[in-house]
């Protein structure tokens, strides 16, 4: 279970980092109508992107080892704290002094994590049918059509919604990596390749890690971070949670109910509230990275 946690808080430091880093070359690239998926070709010639998702890589393998050793509503809630330590980071390295509602959504924020990870049990694993792995490639794809639309809608709505699908896809690949088959320990991983490749839980890892990033960039590109982002933890976390509940088995400890629901409550809003940071955060660390760099693409 320890394990778990150091894994999950590690996720979060690669993705708070990483999503600055995207959120400077989705700014600096040229913006696309619609949901063209021609904007991450273009994204992927930028250091900094390349860079974002690499630690969003890297950030989402953390995440695997620690779905596979705690419930989700626990990582889910750790992993939303990439956003308190973003806003940490850019206090001691960027120079930036964080506010009083900044400082009490970093309290809140280690409050709601404290609560979670006291509430946290061993992950109660149950068997997953196979309509429910076809269930989450279908609900990964149709997010996929839903952005269609959605993405023609400009301003700060189109980035909110957006922001929203991000979330949802971003959710569907940890509650996807829940459900993979077989033994992933790395001295077992190569005999468990023919079932990974069978299984509708890696197509769903695929496609939702695509509709996501996608998404995501896109949002970026027609509102604030904070508009983007806000939506993007509230359904990378409920959801999930939600799911890992009612299909998963997951509990918190005996009697630990009540601490785990205010916990996990407590870590979300404090993490959403904290949002905003990253409006000044990604002009700031442009400065220091770029140095001079031109728009790409």
């Amino acid at each position: 279970m320890l394990l778990g946690l150091v894994m999950a808080f590690a996720a979060a430091c690669c993705y708070g980092v990483g999503s600055v880093l995207q959120a400077i070359a989705a700014r600096n690239t040229a913006s696309v109508e619609g949901l063209d998926p021609r904007l991450l070709m273009r994204l992927l010639k930028s250091w900094k992107y390349v860079l974002g998702v690499s630690l969003d890589a890297l950030g989402w393998v953390l995440s695997l080892v620690a779905v596979r050793e705690l419930p989700l509503f626990v990582v889910q809630a750790v992993v939303a704290s990439f956003l308190a330590i973003t806003a940490v980071l850019g206090a001691i390295f960027l120079k930036m002094p964080l506010s009083r509602w900044d400082r009490i959504g970093l309290v809140v924020v280690v409050t709601g994590l404290a609560l979670v990870g006291a509430s946290a049990a061993r992950d109660n694993r149950v068997d997953v049918s196979g309509a429910e792995g076809w269930g989450v490639l279908v609900a990964t794809v149709l997010l996929g059509v839903l952005a269609v639309p959605l993405a023609r809608i400009p301003g700060a709505a189109g980035a909110a919604a957006l922001g929203m699908i991000a979330g949802l896809a971003f959710g569907a690949t940890a509650v996807a990596s829940r459900m993979l088959p077989g033994d992933l320990a790395p001295d077992h991983l190569i005999h468990e390749i023919g079932t990974l490749l069978t299984s509708p839980a890696t197509f769903a890892l695929g496609v939702g890690g695509v509709v996501a990033m996608l998404t995501y960039s896109i949002a970026l590109q027609r509102g604030s971070v904070t508009q983007a982002t806000a939506p993007l933890v509230v359904g990378e976390t409920v959801a999930p949670a939600l799911v890992g509940i009612l299909l998963l088995g997951d509990r918190p400890r005996e009697g630990w109910d009540a601490v785990a629901v205010v916990g996990f409550v407590l870590a979300v809003a404090g993490a959403v509230s904290l949002a905003r940071h990253g409006e000044a955060s990604a002009p700031e660390l442009e400065r220091d990275l770029v140095a001079g760099e031109g728009v790409s693409g």
